[in-house]
């Protein structure tokens, strides 16, 4: 088996030894991160029981070069924030709305490149290119009022409780999932708005 719906198949063998079914070849997590930047698509399973692995050795890989370089792409209060959301109530919304995010930041930096490369033609400065800093910012303040107004959303969960006047019956337990339906919907096209 080398392709699994167009997929490379990277086999993880117990002694952690990466076998590429593509090219009949051992491999590394260097090497999985150079197919990433590629555009390469591969899954890896674990060689013994076919279980799919590929988050877990995605993340690996981002350790690595997290640990390995001084660049850093995870500041530290990202990874504060993103370790607080296990767990929490939000973190079903928290994988969607960062992956959203990425869309449309690569979206952006791919038009920037783009509309360089009209302005001053295929040069390594293009090829290459950073967003620039100012460019970050922005979208960075955009996504974060974004997730700000959607964490918003649900403020009534852990907000203080309304005080009923007496006699009142409080919401029906089919009411309060409606209301919250309709806020995931709600969330759900404002991070579809986003990726536009």
């Amino acid at each position: 088996m080398t392709m699994s719906d167009g997929q490379i198949v990277i086999k993880k063998y117990a002694n952690r030894r990466l076998y590429n079914t593509g090219t009949s070849s051992y491999v590394t997590l260097d090497d999985l991160a150079v197919m990433v930047r590629s555009g390469d698509d591969f899954i890896v399973v674990d060689a013994k029981s076919g279980d799919d692995i590929t988050h877990t050795v995605l993340t690996q890989i981002i350790f690595e070069q997290e640990s390995k370089t001084g660049n850093t792409l995870l500041p530290v209060s990202f990874l504060r924030q993103l370790i607080s959301y296990y767990g929490d109530q939000m973190q079903m919304i928290v994988p969607s709305y960062l992956e959203q995010s990425m869309t449309a930041f690569s979206a952006q930096h791919d038009q920037m490149r783009e509309q360089l490369t009209k302005a001053f033609g295929e040069t390594p400065i293009t090829r290459n290119m950073q967003m620039p800093i100012q460019v970050m910012e922005e979208q960075v303040r955009r996504n974060t009022e974004v997730f700000q107004k959607a964490m918003q959303m649900f403020s009534p969960f852990g907000g203080i409780e309304e005080t009923k006047p007496e006699g009142e019956k409080p919401k029906s337990d089919n009411k309060d999932l409606q209301e919250l339906k309709e806020q995931l919907r709600a969330l759900q096209d404002k991070l579809d708005t986003l990726g536009d």
